[in-house]
């Protein structure tokens, strides 16, 4: 009776249990290829390690250092301005045995498979089809940008194009920062590189999925508690990922005005999540040099500021969206009404990415374009399935509409295969690293003369300035702390130097004789102070400012 049970259950949800294993298994591959660790070494794929030089140093300051209240151990001294909790959970799991790469591959690998099952569901529930529902998880993993062009420009040969494909290890476009139009922001890359996206994505879309069940039922029953609950742990996700509690209040509040039946529910919602949220906010900008202000920024990474601003606007959309530009409007004309409110209000998204700016980098807007084309991609599949339905026509369309669709993706997804490994030493292989975890108090902060990987970061311990684009986008003042930080190298001034040690609360100085980032006299150090450490082979050498500061201040 009871393998009955399981069987017409199994046979039942067989669509479901399918996706959810699928994306189980692609998520756990994703996440695990892209970061791991061999012979006490850090690897990490080199398409991802330029994001990782902020997530160890952040991971690391919770497992093996002091980071309550919690500050940026790339910019210390500040109330921190990111969204860190992700991190402080995969640092709690390395601090209780779980070594790093599990730790954070684990609640990497749970945040995507949780984030395609909820595509999956959210498609299925706004349009009533399992295929609807998994060409949309289609379009969701393989990018609709239309990249596959700069591809083809060089990759002439049709014959050895699939080996080509296959075997290629570069993203044909990797906007902006390769002068391209299309953006790097739509492929895979950014989930392994940025590992609390998914899970924020995830989370935000179950809760409006939860919210808008009512809409689709007969019954009129107002939800307080619920709503009560959401509130709440939308208050909570704050440190989470700001940007999408951001876009996940917006699309409840419009929801709520576009369906009378959830208008009370989301009113208590947003609330209630604002309450919590306010002291937090006022929280983070208790520092006079706080942030970066809401700015008026129109048209996103199109350049929309030169000549022609609309040509412009229109062209890099097409570029970047391909065809689903006219897929998702056509969708709007063949949906029901409930469907079509659904993606007004996703839509806000996209028009908050192209008309304002929440942080120095406009190109971080690139969280609310994602967001919108998770649902985006949605009403795509609709209109492709629609087509399908029809006859031998249409099913020729929706097979060329699905591969104009994906393949672009598909080109994106090799790179990530084919990636290679960077090595970097963990504390155990790294003598520096592990001086410094022995013998310096677990909130020390570190004076760096290098800014990525550095052993001190290695080691959990705070360092006055990380590679400057980390903390500059969080909107802290790097530039007056680089001044800093260059006079206190460049000065032969030894009270000068421990006047400025003294104010920055620096306990220690860390001197790397391979430093790329700054150049400091290390004769002049040599001869004035006295190392508590010095490297044997590289000569890197450590000094304690009380000590070498005692009678100077």
């Amino acid at each position: 009776m009871k393998h009955s049970k399981y069987f017409k259950f199994v046979k039942k949800h067989y669509c479901g249990l399918s996706v959810l294993l699928f994306s189980a298994l692609f998520s756990t591959w994703l996440m695990f290829s892209t970061f791991s660790y061999e012979n006490n070494m850090l690897l990490i794929a080199s398409k991802a390690w330029s994001d990782f030089g902020s997530h160890i140093p952040l991971i690391r300051s919770f497992s093996l250092g002091s980071n309550f209240p919690p500050e940026y151990p790339l910019f210390p001294g500040e109330v921190i301005r990111y969204h860190f909790l992700f991190y402080l959970f995969v640092g709690i799991l390395e601090k209780i045995g779980f070594r790093i790469d599990i730790a954070l591959n684990v609640l990497s690998t749970i945040g995507f498979t949780v984030l395609l099952g909820m595509i999956y569901l959210f498609a299925k529930k706004i349009f009533k089809s399992k295929s609807i529902a998994a060409l949309s998880l289609l379009f969701f993993l393989f990018n609709g940008s239309l990249s596959f062009l700069y591809f083809l420009k060089t990759h002439t040969d049709l014959i050895s194009l699939p080996k080509e494909i296959i075997t290629n290890s570069t993203f044909p476009s990797f906007g902006p920062y390769d002068g391209n139009i299309i953006s790097a922001f739509w492929n895979l890359n950014i989930y392994t590189n940025q590992r609390h996206l998914a899970l924020a994505l995830a989370l935000s879309l179950s809760a409006i999925y939860l919210f808008i069940r009512p809409i689709f039922s007969k019954k009129h029953s107002q939800q307080i508690l619920p709503s009560i609950i959401l509130g709440v742990l939308l208050g909570l996700s704050f440190f989470f990922h700001l940007a999408i509690l951001l876009a996940t209040l917006l699309i409840i509040f419009l929801l709520a005005i576009l369906f009378e039946k959830i208008r009370l529910n989301g009113v208590i919602a947003i609330i209630i999540a604002g309450i919590i949220c306010l002291p937090q906010y006022l929280y983070m900008q208790t520092d006079a040099l706080s942030g970066y202000g809401i700015q008026i920024s129109l048209g996103y990474l199109s350049q929309i500021t030169t000549s022609f601003p609309l040509l412009n606007f229109i062209s890099y959309w097409i570029a970047n969206l391909g065809f689903h530009i006219i897929l998702i409007p056509l969708a709007l004309f063949l949906v029901e009404k409930r469907a079509k409110k659904i993606f007004l209000a996703f839509l806000s998204l996209f028009i908050l990415a192209n008309t304002l700016q929440f942080s120095p980098e406009i190109a971080a807007n690139h969280k609310f374009v994602n967001y919108f084309m998770i649902v985006g991609v949605m009403y795509s599949a609709f209109v492709v399935i629609f087509f399908w339905k029809k006859n031998v026509v249409g099913k020729i369309l929706a097979i060329i509409l699905v591969f104009l669709c994906t393949f672009s993706g598909i080109i994106d997804l090799f790179p990530i295969i084919n990636d290679t490994k960077i090595s970097i030493p963990d504390h155990i292989a790294n003598t520096d690293s592990q001086w410094i975890l022995e013998n310096t108090m677990s909130d020390s902060i570190i004076l760096n003369t290098t800014y990525l990987n550095n052993a001190a970061s290695i080691a959990g311990r705070k360092i006055f300035l990380g590679w400057p684009y980390f903390a500059w986008s969080a909107g802290h003042d790097t530039n007056t702390r680089q001044e800093e930080m260059q006079a206190i190298f460049k000065s032969n001034d030894i009270h000068m130097i421990c006047k400025k040690l003294d104010a920055n609360s620096i306990d220690y100085v860390f001197l790397e004789q391979s430093s790329p980032d700054f150049q400091f006299d290390n004769k002049f150090w040599k001869e004035n102070f006295t190392p508590e450490y010095q490297n044997p082979i590289s000569g890197n050498a450590i000094y304690e400012t009380k000590h070498i500061c005692a009678d100077l201040i």
